[in-house]
């Protein structure tokens, strides 16, 4: 068993980057779309995500910055358009949600790079991928940034305005685990389904 005190141990960011990515996991996994002012498309999936409010409803995803302490192109759009589009691929879409994580150039449009469909998405002028199952139109309430060195972290808090579900997934009440088939992320190349679940009971208050 090891203990470290971080301000006294010397752990390198990427000795945490992997620490935390192979122990807090799986993850769900953002795919965002956003533009920048010129109108050019970005598609980028983010496994640092989750909720964190529904009333009013805000997501929330944080893009590191590279290895170089460089912006990616997602935080340089909200930057300039502050909007975007999560989305939640399931893994009918796994091969494209990764060919979108390819280090383009800068205003290259990965939606054409995966060969993807864009239509448009209410409440937002950011596009949305047309096979989604799951999208959320956001407008940006904020972006806490910790910082300007190598994989600091930018959070993202992004309020849901519009929301696309496929009908054949959602009752009003339930999504279907079996048509959505949502996917997690978990350390390297590895990916999880959720095909194995089992059931524990909330205690009952009072």
């Amino acid at each position: 068993m090891s203990d470290y005190l971080l301000e006294e141990d010397t752990l390198s960011p990427g000795k945490i980057y992997r620490l935390f990515s192979g122990s807090i996991c799986p993850r769900p996994i953002a795919w965002v779309s956003t533009r920048d002012a010129r109108g050019n498309a970005n598609l980028a999936p983010f496994s640092f995500f989750n909720v964190v409010s529904v009333n009013p409803p805000v997501l929330g995803f944080s893009p590191l910055l590279d290895g170089e302490g460089q912006a990616k192109d997602t935080i340089r759009n909200l930057d300039e358009v502050p909007e975007c589009v999560v989305h939640i691929s399931g893994e009918g879409l796994v091969e494209e949600m990764n060919a979108t994580s390819a280090g383009l150039e800068h205003g290259d449009d990965e939606f054409v790079h995966a060969g993807l469909e864009k239509v448009a998405m209410p409440g937002v002028s950011v596009p949305r991928v047309a096979g989604a199952p799951v999208a959320f139109g956001c407008r940006l309430r904020e972006i806490i940034r910790f910082g300007d060195q190598p994989l600091a972290g930018n959070l993202v808090l992004a309020e849901v305005v519009s929301i696309h579900v496929d009908d054949a997934l959602w009752d009003g009440r339930h999504v279907s685990a079996e048509g959505l088939r949502p996917i997690g992320r978990m350390a390297g190349n590895d990916y999880s389904r959720t095909d194995d679940l089992f059931v524990v009971e909330r205690p009952s208050s009072g």
